[in-house]
């Protein structure tokens, strides 16, 4: 039975404690901020976290160090993320890969629930394109050229599961048609193998198709964004050039572990729309092709589980399985 006492001691634990997380909340950040990258060096991921941390720590007023986990598809960086301090020390870039994996692997983690989101930072649209020497010039010419041959089109992915992948799926599923899939170990050699005419079709970002499309190695036929790419605007989206409702979009965005204080959450929020705000940052997401998009931290939580909802279906109705 507590004493008197006891309980006297017990409240004025509970008053202390309070008030060292009040003063740490309103102190935040005073050390550098980690912000995971849950896959490798040098793809999208990793450099639009780069430029983002970069501004983010400029308007944090510490820096906000980049630390790349990767593996099974940014599972063991998320991982890591979900199992972190909720401090606003330790924060996670995900994309679009985060809506994808609960439908791909066993998780060690809820994707919602052990996550508070931050904001979303941009999205960058799909591209459809082909090989030159493929007698199709439009995303008709293409479908027809796919319904004349079931099955005898083929187009090159990064992998199982990747963005370029499901893109391709959902084309599949949206237009109704038959097309080989041929997975390569990334989104480089995936390329090279369409540049070289083996595979005919292929489905990436813009950010790594644009260069080889004004340089006439590859044919663009349409854009997976609602609205036509400002870097290709000659290049119809793939809604408007014969599926309708098609929309293919990578996007990337910033959470906390779940349990981080509100204020926190809203300090980073603050510090993130300063991040976009920066010439540099626009800059760089206008020469990629990519757009910075903004979000209050509820609408990016539940865009998140929208989009979780969209690729569930996609992952189950194409059959994916991963590797």
């Amino acid at each position: 039975m507590l004493t008197k006492r006891s309980l006297l001691l017990t409240a004025a634990g509970l008053l202390v404690a309070l008030t060292t997380s009040v003063a740490a909340q309103s102190d935040y950040p005073n050390r550098p901020v980690r912000l995971i990258i849950p896959f490798p060096p040098g793809g999208s991921n990793d450099v639009v976290g780069r430029v983002i941390a970069q501004h983010l720590g400029e308007a944090l007023g510490k820096q906000v160090i980049v630390d790349n986990r990767s593996g099974a598809g940014g599972v063991v960086g998320t991982e890591v993320a979900a199992h972190a301090q909720p401090d606003g020390y330790t924060i996670l870039g995900i994309s679009l890969a985060h809506a994808v994996n609960p439908w791909l692997y066993k998780l060690p983690y809820d994707p919602i629930k052990a996550f508070a989101p931050v904001g979303i930072m941009g999205k960058g649209p799909v591209v459809l394109s082909v090989h030159p020497g493929l007698p199709v010039h439009s995303v008709k010419e293409l479908l027809a050229l796919a319904k004349q041959k079931p099955g005898d089109l083929q187009y090159a992915s990064a992998g199982v599961g990747s963005f370029q992948h499901l893109s391709a799926e959902l084309f599949k599923l949206t237009a109704g048609v038959d097309i080989l899939h041929v997975p390569f170990k990334g989104g480089g050699p995936a390329m090279i193998d369409v540049m070289g005419g083996h595979t005919k079709v292929m489905f990436s970002s813009l950010v790594q198709t644009t260069p080889n499309i004004k340089s006439g190695k590859l044919r663009a036929l349409g854009v997976g964004s609602t609205e036509r790419s400002k870097i290709l605007p000659d290049i119809p989206t793939i809604a408007e050039a014969g599926v309708p409702g098609y929309a293919s979009e990578n996007w990337w965005g910033i959470v906390a572990p779940a349990g981080t204080p509100a204020p926190i959450i809203a300090k980073l929020h603050e510090a993130l729309t300063k991040a976009q705000a920066s010439p540099e940052a626009q800059k760089y997401f206008d020469t990629e092709g990519a757009t910075i998009v903004s979000m209050s931290s509820e609408e990016f939580g539940r865009f998140m589980v929208s989009e979780m909802n969209k690729w569930e279906q996609v992952v189950k109705k194409g059959g994916i399985k991963a590797e």
